[in-house]
This record gives C-alpha cells, sequence and structure tokens, in this order.
C-alpha cells in the first residue's frame, strides 16, 4: 500500500494525533446527561438533538476507525489489528472516563500535561482504589466495541442479502 511508502515518524504522529482526539466522537454520547426536564425548552427537543448529535458523533468516530484499521492491516495480520481494534477503544473508552468525570479534555495533554499524567498514573498504580475507573471504561469499552463490531459487519451483511435476493 502506499502508506508504506511514507515516512513511518510521520505516519506515527498522525495515528498518535488522532489518538489523542478520538475520544471526543465516543464523549458526545455522555451528554445525553445533560437532558433537563426543567428548562424553558422540551425535554423531548433535547433528548432527540443530543441523541442525533451522539449518533453521528459515534458513526464519524467509527469511520475515523475504520480508517484506522485499514493503515494498520497494511502492517499487521487480521488478527493482530482485531486486538489493535479492542486496545483503540479501551484507550477511547478510558479517554471518555477522563474527560466526563475527571474533566480533562485533549487540550490538557499540552496544557497541563503534567496533571494529566499523575491522574492516569494513579488510575493505572492503583487499580483498586480506582475500581470505578475501570467498571466505567470497560463498561464504555464493550458498549463501543458492540456497536462498532455491528456497523463494521452491517454492510456486508446487507450486501449478503441483497446477493441472495432476499
Amino acid at each position: 500500500m502506499a502508506y508504506r511508502k511514507k515516512q513511518k515518524w510521520k505516519q506515527f504522529v498522525l495515528l498518535g494525533t488522532w489518538l489523542l482526539f478520538f475520544p471526543n466522537a465516543l464523549y458526545i454520547v455522555t451528554d445525553l446527561v445533560h437532558i433537563d426536564r426543567e428548562s424553558m425548552v422540551p425535554w423531548w427537543f433535547d433528548a432527540v438533538l443530543l441523541f442525533l448529535a451522539s449518533f453521528i458523533g459515534i458513526v464519524l468516530g467509527f469511520v475515523s476507525l475504520r480508517k484506522a484499521e485499514r493503515y494498520l492491516l497494511s502492517y499487521f495480520s487480521q488478527k493482530i489489528v482485531s486486538f489493535q481494534i479492542t486496545l483503540l477503544l479501551f484507550l477511547g473508552s478510558f479517554g471518555v472516563y477522563l474527560g466526563r468525570f475527571e474533566r480533562w479534555n485533549s487540550w490538557d495533554v499540552v496544557h497541563n500535561p503534567l496533571g494529566l499524567s499523575v491522574n492516569i498514573m494513579e488510575c493505572i498504580l492503583f487499580p483498586v482504589e480506582n475500581y470505578r475507573v475501570w467498571g466505567i471504561t470497560l463498561l464504555f469499552t464493550l458498549t463501543f466495541y458492540v456497536l462498532y463490531f455491528f456497523m463494521s459487519n452491517l454492510p456486508k451483511a446487507i450486501s449478503e442479502m441483497n446477493n441472495t435476493g432476499r
């Protein structure tokens, strides 16, 4: 593929930058917590608007993940890439946790790298004390994995259905 002909360090920087912002697409789902029944706007309007934004965010996030998956397939076997996709969804889910519950954002990598790093290291070094972090991260990972699996396989299933005449 053409990817192999490019300088590898540039590819690594681009993939790392993508990974830094990837959780933002998944994070939009958590905005559903902002539905307020005590608003001047009907709650159902907010619910529809937030659901639509969440759906679009997830779809676009998964489109970008699919492109990353294709890139990784140019270097690794399908089995390894499947593991890497699960790992990327785990990292994205951890990013969602950091954003929603710890209130960090992608720019804190530049604005407050020390504070962000300390928070992440505390989660890693003290997993028992941070069971909530890992429980929520695993729940998001499982949810996003199931959604990604179905969205990735849906076009093939529709194509097969159309080819069989059913």
